[in-house]
């Protein structure tokens, strides 16, 4: 009985492509090229299977195989994008630990955390909380409790006017 082979890839490559928008252009053109892949077929599957998630940021791992061919598997969007989304910012801070940018609940935590948990490298659902707290943290986004009160957030408003009055107070001094 003629066992069966399983194909070894040739090239693993991992990048983060926008759902729905993959195109020819940097980084996925220049990556897939060098290994023999044919762009346009790995874009239009891309694109197809992920046509529900646009415009999310999609890290997608890529096996390539010795006659060109590939396979690919989609992960979940970084725990980042995830975490700016529920606190509905655009940005992380830029003052990380000094000022914060928005605020999630311990709620909205545990859910990242179990829908990220596959690709999280966590043994438990607890170390997967730690780790989303610590990309919060990082980002300049406050994990608040059921009985805290979330601290004052700064806007580009306030930083602009807070300036303007530094501006001030040294024009005077002068």
């Amino acid at each position: 009985m003629a066992k069966k082979r399983r194909r070894q890839p040739v090239a693993e490559l991992k990048l983060q492509i926008t759902g729905g928008q993959a195109n020819p252009a940097p980084p996925v053109g220049p990556a897939l090229s060098q290994h023999g892949v044919n762009i346009g077929q790995f874009i239009n599957q891309f694109n197809e299977r992920t046509q529900d998630q646009m415009g999310v940021p999609i890290p997608v791992e890529i096996a390539i195989y010795r006659d060109g061919s590939f396979d690919f598997d989609l992960k979940k969007p970084p725990v980042s994008y995830m975490l700016k989304r529920a606190a509905a910012v655009a940005k992380g801070s830029g003052e990380t630990g000094r000022e914060y940018v928005g605020h999630v609940s311990d709620e909205q935590v545990r859910e990242i955390a179990e829908e990220k948990m596959p690709d999280l490298n966590a043994h438990d659902m607890e170390g997967a909380i730690k780790i989303v707290e610590g990309t919060a943290r990082s980002a300049g986004i406050e994990v608040v409790g059921p009985d805290e009160e979330p601290s004052e957030i700064a806007t580009d408003e306030e930083e602009e006017s807070e300036e303007e009055e530094e501006t001030e107070e040294a024009e005077e001094t002068v």
